[in-house]
């Protein structure tokens, strides 16, 4: 039997984990915008995401002049790694202190390497942000809930990952994108979309614009942060959404339309329940894509084939 440590879907009570999400939301935003101001522009801001691994995220590994380095967070060991690639680290030990202590430890950690980087201290996507440097407000650190993100984040990432087999079209890859603190996969139609208008908090419209410049059909997993939905969940959106989106038939049946959002929202805690978690989700990503796909009138055939078997090469004319 699985001890309660290597369960893939334990509760996550956002009033319980709260305080622990708002500041490693901050954390992960100092470590992104590094990556960030460090790393040539891809389209749809995928230069910017974070990168699940079996103990956390990652940035993967980022340019520093003739060198590169990666920085991770541990959530095991509850450590933020910073390594070189000529061998050098510093360890910032995750526990209980403010955004500001974070931001300064984590630069000074990077400067005793040789890793000179300045980042804009105001956090993205977040309504009456406070600078880094400045946030005291922020400090709680919960070892178990973090540990608690780590064992969903991978647990989702497997079956994200698996349904992105599914699709021969541009998909981007699973990622984790730190300004609205969410692990996403999107499928491409091919097709221009309309100039999204932007108005995201604290985002130039002009990112908003790109990241959204083809037709998507986007899913993910964001693990609460107040809002019409406070609770994780899994969402699912069109952009731009086709007629009678919003009333499509989906599964499961715990899925709903939030008109104020304008995407289909699965509660977590209906996955986690489920007599089987990985098939309800998968249902979840199926049955919206179908939706977006049918009445946005995806060429459906070229873009799609089988799901991935591990070991079977696809099967080509």
């Amino acid at each position: 039997m699985f001890s309660s440590e290597v369960v893939g879907w334990p509760e996550l009570p956002y009033a319980a984990w709260k305080d622990t999400r708002d500041t490693l939301h901050l954390w992960t935003q100092i470590v992104g915008k590094i990556r960030l101001v460090q790393t040539p522009w891809l389209n749809h801001s995928w230069h910017v995401a974070l990168y699940v691994t079996a103990r956390g995220l990652t940035t993967s590994p980022i340019p520093h002049r003739e060198r590169a380095f990666q920085i991770d967070f541990d959530f095991v060991d509850h450590v933020l790694w910073v390594r070189t690639s000529d061998g050098n680290f510093r360890q910032l030990l995750l526990r209980p202190m403010p955004v500001a202590q974070f931001y300064t430890g984590l630069f000074a950690a990077m400067a005793e390497v040789g890793l000179e980087v300045r980042i804009t201290s105001m956090p993205c996507e977040i309504a009456d942000p406070v600078p880094f440097d400045q946030d005291h407000l922020h400090v709680a650190y919960d070892r178990d809930y973090a540990g608690r993100f780590r064992r969903i984040l991978l647990s989702v990432h497997e079956v994200f990952a698996h349904f992105r087999t599914a699709f021969l079209g541009k998909a981007s890859p699973v990622h984790f994108f730190w300004g609205s603190f969410d692990l996403a996969v999107t499928r491409f139609s091919g097709r221009p979309a309309p100039r999204h208008p932007g108005g995201v908090p604290n985002l130039p419209d002009a990112v908003a614009a790109e990241a959204y410049s083809h037709e998507v059909s986007s899913a993910g997993f964001w693990p609460g942060g107040g809002g019409p939905v406070d609770y994780a969940a899994f969402y699912s959106y069109a952009y731009p959404a086709p007629k009678d989106f919003a009333h499509a038939h989906v599964r499961p049946a715990q899925a709903f339309f939030s008109q104020e959002l304008g995407e289909f929202i699965l509660p977590y805690e209906a996955v986690r329940t489920a007599r089987d978690p990985e098939r309800a989700l998968m249902d979840f990503l199926q049955t919206t894509y179908d939706a977006a796909a049918d009445l946005g009138r995806w060429d459906r055939v070229a873009l799609e084939c089988p799901l991935g078997e591990p070991g079977r090469p696809r099967l080509t004319r």
